[in-house]
């Protein structure tokens, strides 16, 4: 029995992200909650016959306390969404609030789930949950993690059509490091597999568009919105190989996750070595195991062009990290 919750799950992102879930054999109960139509949304699902029960609650009647009780993992995608003209940063002050408490009534009633954050921004939100979790002495960097699996399906998509093979976009693997916006995304296009044969100009351009690939989005929806449907199915694919883990079954292939790094002080060694000891969280290869993170993975070698990436994601995330941990020392727990 497992039990999946969805916190946000009436918005942009939630309602595709909870449709998804609900097609999973892996979930037998999914909590849907929201500060508005999270019932209408659970009706309509619970339409769809696979085997997952689910429910809808609202903030009356102590809704949030209801859905998380018994969570075996939890999928934040609640906050606003990036308007034209948003950084991911200017929605910090909005969305952060809304972070904080969440991950207080996380830790008060389900302290062990899996806790995967989808809002934005994912670099300094996750930090925020950590921050919290420390606080009421219950935080496991094992099984908090930031959701950066779009920008690993971004790059999958990229690279293929730019080596002309857009129908494998499944079989081409690209890690993606650093944070989720902008230049802390560092894509390592020297270790795609397959390989691709595009000259410095083209590797630019690919770099480019996977940092920026949010903004075409968001320009083309033209004051609709940003990114959900794409970022609900990296959701649900991050959230399929937690729980495929969970439940014991090896992955081939590493999952990239934004995790503190002391969720594998032995393979963070490894990745301190390269990018330094001045930022506490990081998206890295991650091995994943029945407890969550179950070994940090090496970065791999990097080419000249992304140790000079990397040393601008670096400098960008001290910054960011340190604004999420500031929040929670300014904000009455």
């Amino acid at each position: 029995m497992v039990k999946a919750v969805v916190i946000g799950a009436a918005g942009g992102i939630g309602q595709p992200l909870s449709l998804l879930l609900k097609q999973s054999t892996l979930i037998s109960e999914l909590a849907l909650y929201d500060v508005v139509n999270a019932p209408g949304v659970a009706a309509d699902i619970s339409h769809i016959n696979t085997p997952a029960k689910v429910t809808g609650y609202l903030p009356k009647e102590d809704g949030l306390a209801k859905a998380l009780q018994g969570a075996d993992i939890i999928v934040i995608p609640a906050g606003v969404p990036r308007k034209p003209g948003m950084t991911r940063d200017d929605l910090f002050n909005i969305n952060a609030g809304i972070v904080r408490d969440l991950a207080v009534k996380i830790a008060e009633v389900s302290p062990k789930a899996f806790i995967l954050v989808i809002s934005n921004p994912v670099n300094s939100t996750v930090p925020i949950v950590a921050e919290v979790l420390k606080k009421k002495g219950v935080f496991d960097p094992k099984r908090l993690f930031g959701v950066t699996t779009l920008d690993v399906v971004r790059a999958s998509t990229f690279v293929s059509e730019a080596a002309g093979k857009p129908e494998d976009s499944l079989s081409f693997r690209i890690p993606v490091i650093g944070g989720h916006s902008g230049v802390t995304i560092v894509p390592l296009l020297s270790q795609t597999s397959p390989s691709i044969a595009v000259d410095q100009q083209k590797i630019e351009e690919l770099t480019n568009r996977i940092q920026f690939g949010g903004d075409e989005v968001v320009k083309a929806k033209d004051g609709a919105g940003s990114a959900t449907l794409s970022m609900a199915y990296a959701g649900a694919r991050f959230a399929t190989a937690v729980l495929e883990a969970a439940a014991g079954k090896k992955s081939d292939f590493p999952e990239m996750g934004y995790v503190h790094l002391s969720a594998d002080e032995a393979g963070a060694k490894e990745v301190t070595s390269v990018i330094g000891n001045s930022t506490s969280f990081f998206s890295v290869p991650l091995e994943l195991g029945p407890n969550g993170v179950e070994k940090i993975l090496p970065l791999g070698k990097l080419s000249e062009y992304e140790q000079g990436l990397l040393k601008k994601a670096v400098e960008d995330l001290g910054g960011n990290i340190g604004k999420g941990v500031a929040f929670v020392e300014s904000s009455k727990l």
